[in-house]
């Protein structure tokens, strides 16, 4: 029962990982650029989510969808400013600004919120009306999942079906194919490069909203720096699995949350992202496109 706790432990860590990593293989797939201030879009949204509940005394669902709004606000608005401008610069100048857009929004929320933590109500309480641990229990009580680690696999699980169905069955999700493959093709068919980038972003940074509703309601505490090393993992989660891809995305997010907290409990907790790094290398020594991704050969 021991191994199944950790076992579940990890696949709820994994569908947040999993979550962050499809926002960030979306905007890889069609806009092919590394958007490093992904993990701090998470945190604005844990804030916003943080702000709705607190103060405005909003349910936690709701105080997710108001962030949902706002991300998707300011990750349009982070394309329009930062990234649209350099359509035609080099990967390395895109790199860079993307860390730009990191430092500001973390500088920025600290100006606003503070350093210290904030305490985070976790969007499913952690304890039902008697105080008793608000948990689904199997085999007689041997075994405990909390409701906010089965909403999390669900809402992962609910997230990468209808990406797969958008990308796949609708006219937009089409369009965003047509530009993943070339833009220059897609622009001579009609389709509006630019606006179909700005949705992806748009899509990314809601999901952002959704991840850091739930990594909050893990970690119960909110702080300008909380989306980083997540934002890392995700990132080595969506290249594990091959970046560009829907499935490899939610799958490496899966296995690296099962990794971590088996590393975790029968290794170190302090090896555990050293593990993690690890398990990445040999996986791209191996495969250097992922365990999902395509090898596409350029053509010179």
């Amino acid at each position: 029962m021991e191994f199944l706790s950790y076992l579940i432990s990890g696949l709820s860590l994994g569908s947040v990982y999993a979550i962050i990593a499809l926002g960030y293989t979306m905007v890889y797939g069609i806009a092919k650029m590394l958007n490093f201030a992904h993990g701090d879009v998470i945190m604005v949204g844990g804030y916003v989510s943080f702000c709705a509940t607190s103060y405005l005394g909003l349910p936690g669902w709701l105080s997710v969808v108001l962030a949902m709004a706002a991300c998707t606000a300011l990750g349009v608005v982070i394309e329009g400013l930062a990234y649209k401008p350099l359509r035609q610069a080099t990967s390395l100048a895109v790199l860079i600004t993307a860390i730009g857009v990191s430092y500001f929004l973390q500088n920025a929320a600290q100006l606003i919120w503070g350093a210290s933590p904030k305490g985070y109500t976790p969007l499913i309480p952690t304890t039902n009306a008697q105080g008793e641990p608000n948990t689904l229990r199997l085999f007689g009580g041997q075994l405990s999942i909390s409701y906010i680690s089965l909403f999390t696999m669900g809402a992962c699980i609910v997230i990468m079906v209808l990406l797969t169905f958008f990308t796949g069955r609708t006219k937009l999700g089409k369009a965003m194919r047509a530009c993943s493959e070339d833009k220059g093709a897609a622009q001579l068919m009609g389709i509006n490069v630019n606006a179909t980038i700005s949705v992806t972003f748009a899509i990314g940074s809601a999901l952002a909203a959704v991840a850091g509703g739930l990594l909050c309601s893990f970690t119960t505490s909110l702080m300008p720096t909380t989306g980083s090393m997540p934002g890392i993992k995700a990132f080595t989660a969506a290249v594990f699995g091959g970046i560009g891809s829907i499935p490899g995305a939610f799958l490496g997010g899966i296995l690296l949350g099962v990794i971590e907290s088996l590393a975790k409990a029968y290794i170190s907790t302090q090896l555990a992202n050293a593990i993690l790094f690890a398990v990445l290398i040999i996986v791209l020594l191996v495969k250097p496109s992922g365990l999902l991704g395509k090898y596409v050969p350029e053509k010179v």
